[in-house]
């Protein structure tokens, strides 16, 4: 079935080839990939664990902080279990309906990881343009609020793109030169026009991407103005330490996703399979890997906790000892 004509308007299961050109290589290729993404699991656990036990770290800042974590965490579970199962033990097949299901789920999280940078923006701009306020504008409420507004945001704009690919004729062939269920991967299988499916995957990702980096934009934007009018060098030198972590999320997360997701619609064939199918993979792990790296490296209440635990389990160790 793999490599013959289908006939049916819906194919019962799809195969996932792995890396198109590189297959024999792909037991090579995963101990990277399967160490970075133990690496981000540990990482990512531990701060949310950290964030969990310190009541220092009790603040909407983190809170939006963890749920940047549990995207990046859902996003590469939702791909890297099937990806070494394809790289391992050559286990390609994949139903139709959880192929779609995958699809559904990485574009939805992509969606949120966008949003909830978003949200963190907009989190500095009210601690340090209305730093009195701060308390009483991000409750709990609010912020719980606005995290279900991004996935719900995130779910209904990638709806419609799991229900154009369903509808379509996968007359030709089975195989999908990937990884995991991408979606112009899955979609020029069809043996009809899919120039609605890429329109609308464009736009969806031009709509979300361009309007959180907007909000974004000028979030910093109304934050340089607030701290340029500052009249303390010492304030304003603080204040800019406050963002810096949440900037280097920022450049991390889009510089790869655009890349990612816009080229295949725009490069076409120019582009090698291969490193098309990598980038794919690298924008799911990267902001996954470097975020808890960023902000323990980049937040001073996080090194503070982390360095808190670290010596009173080693104390305790000494004690017991």
């Amino acid at each position: 079935m793999a490599g013959s004509n289908l006939t049916e308007m819906t194919p019962s299961t799809f195969i996932l080839n792995g890396i198109p050109g590189l297959e024999e290589s792909h037991l090579w290729i995963s101990i990277p990939f399967s160490s970075v993404y133990l690496i981000a699991m540990v990482g990512n656990c531990g701060l949310l664990y950290l964030i969990w036990t310190e009541e220092a770290l009790h603040r909407p800042m983190y809170y939006f902080l963890c749920m940047l974590t549990l995207t990046d965490i859902a996003a590469t579970t939702s791909m890297m279990p099937k990806m070494m199962c394809i790289f391992w033990f050559k286990l390609k097949e994949v139903g139709f309906n959880a192929c779609l299901a995958q699809m559904f789920f990485i574009y939805t999280l992509t969606g949120m990881e966008s949003g909830v940078l978003m949200l963190m923006a907009l989190d500095r701009y009210v601690a340090i343009c209305y730093p009195l306020r701060y308390p009483t504008i991000l409750t709990n409420s609010v912020i719980t609020t606005a995290g279900a507004v991004t996935f719900l945001r995130g779910a209904m704009l990638v709806m419609p793109v799991v229900f154009l690919a369903r509808r379509l004729p996968y007359c030709h062939t089975n195989v999908i030169p990937h990884t995991y269920c991408d979606h112009m991967s899955v979609v020029k299988l069809a043996c009809a026009s899919i120039k609605t499916d890429t329109v609308y995957g464009l736009v969806v990702t031009l709509v979300i991407g361009g309007l959180d980096i907007l909000c974004i934009s000028v979030s910093y934007i109304m934050i340089l103005r607030a701290v340029v009018s500052l009249s303390s060098k010492e304030a304003r030198s603080k204040a800019f330490s406050t963002c810096t972590a949440h900037i280097c999320t920022i450049i991390t997360t889009y510089t790869p996703v655009l890349i990612a997701i816009i080229t295949p619609r725009i490069g076409g064939d120019s582009i090698a399979p291969p490193i098309q199918v990598l980038m794919a993979n690298i924008y799911l792990l990267l902001p996954a890997i470097l975020n808890p790296i960023i902000y323990g490296l980049k937040t001073k209440q996080i090194r503070e906790s982390f360095l808190k635990i670290f010596f009173r389990g080693k104390a305790g160790s000494a004690f017991g000892a």
